[in-house]
């Protein structure tokens, strides 16, 4: 068989699960390799990351959500730095390369039993730094790379990448934690990590087919230079943007719906063991189901809700996930109920909800996919977190029962809905689509 047989067989087989155009092909097989490898290597990392929260403790996790967001504040000025000075090219492998130091680093003072709980409570903080800035590092490519167009037809497929990955890595933290343990993981997340970086290099070489002919992308063909401005600039942004800002408050309702959920996981998965690699292992299993839904979703169906509905109603779902859970819950606060519950939720986050939320910032600025977005993805989502978390422990510590406390979560998911169709609207008229 030719090459160009086989390349036309490759274009024939995408275009039964994904609207691509020949064009497009390379740039978008690049993506989903670059998210595929990014995700795995962060799926091998979050069940060691979950399971060192449990060993420090689970009065300790509304400390360790409150340092995360101290210490998010800390980097962004940083990032905004090397997003302004350095062009795009030089600052993503920069970002990557410098996560791969941490984890090396990681693995000497785990193995050699360093300080052991101290370091529980630092890597615990740094992968929940390191899973924003590496994941919003990628979605900020992807909306300067892709139109808004390109998004609705594409963010599905390239998100199922990271959902494969996301497959995978749990798949192996699962499989590995208890023969090899737990802190070996982070080699073969290391190693992932890098894999990521040659595929976002790739892309860069891939995407410059395209660009040229692409009639709703009118984004410059060279590499883009360093954005230049103020690290501060996004916040700024932010505060001016009525459309940034209604996405800065839909990151924020997920954040306190997904942080309850998580609290409540913790204390369940903190009763079953106290073996730190059979938490693992359970962690990483509870990671894998939530990929298997997710993926089979991503592949069959998210692409083509997005097209046909747009992204206020995909976004839209994910607050109506969350309402039926938790009233769920309410009625029912059992162990299975809240296990079913975390992999419906999470599948419509990153399945459907996730890519929506990715293309409402197709229609912005560049300098705002960057900036403000990297604010929104990280200070507003960590801040929300840590808030959230201490909210939680106070309403615990009122008395509150699991089932009160879903129960008042349920209008605050209403809200998060209609928030979610107005942005959807917006984001129509800012793409020149005004809804009928």
């Amino acid at each position: 068989m030719t090459q160009g047989s086989e390349t036309g067989a490759i274009e024939r087989g995408l275009a039964r699960v994904v609207a691509v155009q020949p064009r497009e092909v390379r740039a978008l097989l690049w993506s989903f390799a670059y998210f595929f490898c990014l995700l795995a290597g962060y799926y091998v990392l979050r069940p060691v990351r979950d399971e060192m929260g449990l060993a420090s403790g689970i009065k300790n996790l509304p400390w360790l959500f409150t340092a995360t967001f101290l210490v998010m504040l800390a980097v962004v000025p940083v990032y905004g730095a090397l997003v302004a000075r350095l062009p795009r090219q030089r600052f993503i492998p920069l970002v990557y390369h410098f996560f791969v130091v941490n984890i090396v680093i990681f693995w000497v003072l785990l193995t050699q039993g360093i300080a052991l709980s101290f370091t529980a409570q630092v890597f615990f903080v740094w992968i929940s730094v390191f899973n924003l800035f590496a994941v919003s590092v990628f979605w900020s490519f992807m909306a300067d790379l892709y139109g808004a167009e390109q998004g609705k037809r594409l963010f599905g497929f390239i998100a199922a990448g990271g959902s494969a990955g996301a497959l995978l890595g749990p798949a192996i933290a699962a499989s590995l934690a208890e023969p090899i343990g737990r802190a070996n993981l982070l080699l073969i997340a290391a190693v992932l990590l890098e894999g990521a970086v040659f595929c976002a290099m790739r892309l860069e070489t891939a995407a410059a087919a395209f660009k040229t002919a692409t009639a709703d992308n009118t984004k410059a063909t060279a590499t883009p230079a360093g954005l230049g401005g103020s690290w501060i600039a996004g916040i700024q942004m932010i505060l001016r943007s009525p459309y940034l800002a209604g996405i800065a408050a839909w990151v924020a309702m997920l954040s306190l719906a997904g942080t309850f959920l998580y609290f409540q996981q913790a204390n369940i998965v903190a009763a079953l063991t106290d073996d730190p690699n059979k938490r693992t292992a359970i962690f990483a299993r509870i990671d894998l189901a939530v990929s298997l839904l997710t993926v089979v979703v991503q592949f069959l169906a998210t692409g083509k809700l997005i097209k046909r509905f747009g992204a206020g109603p995909a976004t839209a779902f994910l607050p109506l996930v969350f309402a039926i859970g938790f009233i769920a819950l309410w009625a029912t606060p059992m162990l299975w109920v809240v296990i079913a519950f975390q992999a419906l939720q999470r599948a419509a986050n990153f399945a459907i909800a996730n890519p929506a939320r990715e293309v409402l910032f197709t229609v912005v600025e560049r300098e705002e996919k960057y900036k403000a977005k990297n604010v929104i993805d990280n200070v507003v989502f960590r801040g929300s977190d840590a808030l959230f978390g201490w909210l939680f422990s106070a309403l615990r510590g009122l008395g509150l029962e699991l089932g009160a406390i879903s129960l008042a979560t349920v209008p605050v998911a209403a809200v998060w809905f209609a928030l979610s169709l107005a942005l959807g609207r917006a984001h129509e008229r800012k793409a020149g689509n005004p809804p009928t």
